[in-house]
């Protein structure tokens, strides 16, 4: 399937509830989604199941639908196809594409092997200007077709730096120059859809999170003063 007839039966296919994931710290279901004889998998993030948290405001599952739209517009490819459904079980919340993947894989692993370092280096500058807050090793994963996968977005866009990520092995190291060319395109081109998930003054943080980078065109480096591991970082 193509990622247009995905973003389909995600929007418009019945939904059903297969069971609660295990180990989410929000409530967190796997579902099927069916249209016609076409019936795909999806991890439903419903806003009810949310755990509210002091420093992010409740829907945080529109944050899902956003780093998928950013990953879109970076041309990057690294978030699955995300919806919104309003009519989904349990309510308003996020559908995503569910990854078959080889679950003993993640960041720790997956950065052993210098062939996916190209892919890890992207995921680090995704993380970097959408200001993920908890990009923990898990959330990497290795797709059954090879590809490395970002999942769990949820905790990003925040307009103060809460940058919190495992993938600290680039730090300092200089940006790719295509990457740099994608981010630098990305600033004359916002707000483009973001602005539905997101607000203004989030959309115009990104802005200002992307230029710095593209004018510093290096990894950025932990600041020693603040927390910047997630926990747990699997």
């Amino acid at each position: 399937m193509t990622s247009a007839e995905h973003l389909k039966v995600l929007s418009e296919g019945e939904v059903e509830v297969v069971g609660e994931m295990p180990w989410s710290s929000n409530r967190t279901f796997l579902v099927t989604c069916a249209q016609g004889d076409v019936e795909i998998a999806a991890i439903y993030k419903p806003v009810r199941g949310e755990r509210r948290l002091w420093d992010f405001p409740e829907g945080i599952y529109r944050r899902e639908i956003a780093a998928y739209h950013l990953s879109e517009m970076l041309g990057w490819g690294l978030v699955p196809e995300t919806v919104e459904r309003e009519d989904a079980p349990l309510g308003p919340g996020s559908l995503q594409r569910f990854v078959p993947a080889d679950f003993s894989e993640h960041h720790f692993t997956l950065v052993e092997q210098e062939a996916h370092h190209r892919r890890l280096r992207v995921i680090c500058a995704f993380d970097a200007v959408a200001n993920n807050a908890d990009r923990k090793s898990g959330h990497c994963l290795l797709g059954e077709d090879g590809t490395i996968w970002a999942i769990d977005n949820g905790l990003c866009f925040h307009r103060q730096p809460k940058l919190r990520t495992v993938i600290w092995e680039f730090a300092g190291e200089p940006v790719p120059g295509p990457v740099l060319a994608d981010l630098a395109a990305l600033v004359d081109n916002l707000p483009g859809r973001l602005c539905e998930w997101l607000t203004g003054g989030e959309v115009e943080a990104l802005a200002t999170r992307t230029a710095r980078l593209v004018r510093r065109g290096r990894f950025p480096v932990p600041d020693p003063d603040t927390y910047h591991y997630p926990w747990p970082m699997v």
